[in-house]
């Protein structure tokens, strides 16, 4: 996990940018697309890119962004199961 981890610090515009893509993506497809959407899709793609922006912001030590992507892991997670009809 380490050399993974300092892999991610080596190139972390980069993953951070990816993430940050992933996100605009995503919303755009439901801003563009509304009702016609593939939420399910949307809901993974956006929480994969939570998970990407929450690792980024854990290693480089920031709280606020830490917080923040988390909560959207969180978020996501709830998302796939209502628009995988898991969650009623």
């Amino acid at each position: 996990m380490t050399k993974i981890n300092a892999f991610i610090l080596q190139h972390i515009r980069v993953f951070e940018m990816v993430g940050v893509v992933m996100r605009i993506f995503s919303f755009s497809l439901v801003s563009w697309l509304g009702p016609a959407s593939p939420f399910l899709f949307v809901w993974i793609f956006n929480t994969i890119d939570a998970i990407l922006l929450s690792w980024c912001a854990i290693l480089k030590k920031d709280q606020a962004y830490s917080l923040l992507n988390i909560f959207w892991i969180l978020v996501g997670v709830v998302g796939i199961l209502r628009a995988g009809n898991f969650l009623h």
